[in-house]
């Protein structure tokens, strides 16, 4: 008898370090999706075919326009998302604003979100700069660049720069200068053609 339970509690014992260590395999693979990001050679235009692209997924904030608001990439499921980090003080980011509002009217209707992640500014001239601008694509208010910590190793201080996530949210791209519309356009197109998954 004492045989029979000393085999059933080795077996439980057993059975529970397999499950743990099948858990634990499953945690490593999922962060090891998340993206990090790296600029092989100091590239500013970095392009990711799909089956080397990693996953954004925490990235959220408070909303600029809408005080109290969350907002962040789990609102736009499904979506290609065009996220571009900028400030009212920065003065590539007015001369890109438009561009990017372009892409936004254009490619919209085809499943197409431009994100905007407004960094070290105040919540009034950023406001003002958006409303300005007549931007209708929504902005996260981040002074203190917190919602950035999702983007390991991005450098914060390239502003403006330009991420465009495919629609299962992996980073297919990254420009870490300003981006016209005929530049950022067709890039976006491209990844809003792909299959989805």
């Amino acid at each position: 008898m004492r045989r029979l339970l000393a085999r059933a509690a080795l077996s439980v014992a057993v059975l529970g370090l397999l499950g743990g260590c099948a858990t634990a395999g499953k945690d490593a693979v999922e962060q090891g999706t998340e993206f990090t990001f790296v600029s092989p050679g100091g590239q500013t235009r970095i392009f990711y075919p799909e089956a080397e692209r990693q996953r954004l997924t925490k990235l959220s904030g408070d909303s600029l326009l809408e005080e109290g608001k969350r907002i962040g990439l789990p609102d736009y499921e499904g979506k290609v998302v065009v996220v571009n980090l900028w400030g009212s003080w920065c003065g590539p980011c007015r001369a890109e604003a438009d561009d990017l509002q372009a892409v936004q009217d254009e490619l919209g209707p085809q499943g197409v979100q431009v994100l905007g992640i407004d960094v070290r500014d105040s919540r009034s001239a950023a406001a003002d700069f958006h409303r300005d601008r007549s931007l209708t694509y929504p902005s996260i208010f981040d002074p203190s660049g917190r919602s950035l910590l999702s983007l390991k190793n991005y450098p914060r201080s390239a502003v403006p720069s330009t991420i465009i996530l495919d629609r299962q949210h992996r980073v297919a791209a990254v420009f870490l200068t300003e981006m016209l519309k005929s530049e950022l356009l067709p890039e976006v197109q491209k990844v809003a053609a792909e299959p989805a998954a």
